[in-house]
């Protein structure tokens, strides 16, 4: 069985109750960046330990929280000694608009995975883009590089729509076939 990380930052418990369920879904372990943008200790060794790291932030500001790029930028050591060279790595952001550039973040978690010779794996979901659908759908969204999820800025994380956590367990469940499935 793989060992799969999902390393997050969360600024208000939005992101962590998103990274809970990619977890549950890829049957992964958490890893939280504190409010200084730290990792606990060990974090780093949990990393190299694991065949495939998910990376989650919010986004603020059409991109990654600060504490998320401090640690982003720490990893440039391992990046270094190649240390997480063909890892699997996936990515996950939340934010309150149904778009605010989530994208961009999206692609920020995606280059600095190519940037430390990762293999990424996409979203892998059809999106529910016919007139019917509802945000309890899976992917209502319409994500495909990562999980876009949208949590309303005057909404708690226990109202994270729950078609935005069902997209979220079976994306951590993508990540941990395809790891299954090539031998990490």
């Amino acid at each position: 069985m793989a060992q799969i990380v999902v390393v997050f930052h969360s600024g208000y418990g939005h992101t962590q109750r998103v990274a809970q369920h990619v977890a549950e879904g890829a049957g992964a372990s958490l890893l939280a960046i504190d409010a200084e943008g730290e990792l606990p200790e060990g974090g780093w060794d949990e990393l190299a330990a694991a065949d495939a790291i998910i990376l989650g932030t919010p986004t603020y500001m059409a991109g990654p929280s600060w504490q998320f790029k401090k640690f982003a930028d720490a990893s440039s050591k391992v990046w270094f000694s190649r240390g997480w060279q063909d890892k699997l790595f996936a990515g996950f952001t939340n934010s309150a608009s149904l778009n605010g550039d989530k994208v961009l973040t999206l692609a920020y978690l995606q280059t600095l995975a190519c940037q430390h010779g990762g293999l990424w794996i996409s979203l892998g979901q059809l999106p529910s883009n016919h007139k019917a659908a509802t945000r309890n759908d899976p992917n209502n969204l319409g994500g495909s590089v990562g999980l876009l999820v949208q949590s309303p800025s005057d909404a708690s994380a226990a109202e994270i729509p729950q078609g935005d956590l069902d997209t979220a367990r079976l994306f951590g469940q993508r990540v941990a076939a395809i790891a299954a499935r090539i031998g990490r």
